[in-house]
């Protein structure tokens, strides 16, 4: 399985806003069929000037819906951000590959 991973570091000034676009993006993300479920998390690290960072993982279908999706929409996706925010938002995007899952069993 691959993760495909966008960490955001968001500017204070933009921030309650942006909170509020992404929880209407990432359906939008999903909605493209590439992708079986999302995760917004937030990054736990002291920023400086107030900015804060998260990270959406979007789980992909295979390779191959990755690949559909580089081709097909993430730009048209990703312009939606720079049209919205332009530089008070930096983002970067990974790739991982999912190695192995570990459950705790709850009685």
């Amino acid at each position: 399985m691959i993760i495909y991973n966008v960490t955001s570091n968001i500017d204070a000034s933009i921030h309650d806003k942006w909170i509020v676009w992404i929880k209407e993006h990432i359906p939008h993300v999903l909605a493209t069929g590439h992708f079986t479920e999302a995760k917004l998390t937030k990054v736990l690290v002291e920023e400086q000037e107030g900015a804060t960072t998260y990270s959406v993982q979007y789980r992909a279908k295979s390779r191959e819906a990755l690949d559909n999706y580089y081709k097909n929409d993430a730009d048209r996706l990703r312009q939606e951000s720079l049209k919205m925010f332009g530089d008070k938002v930096l983002a970067f995007r990974t790739e991982l590959e999912l190695v192995d899952e570990y459950t705790v069993k709850v009685n």
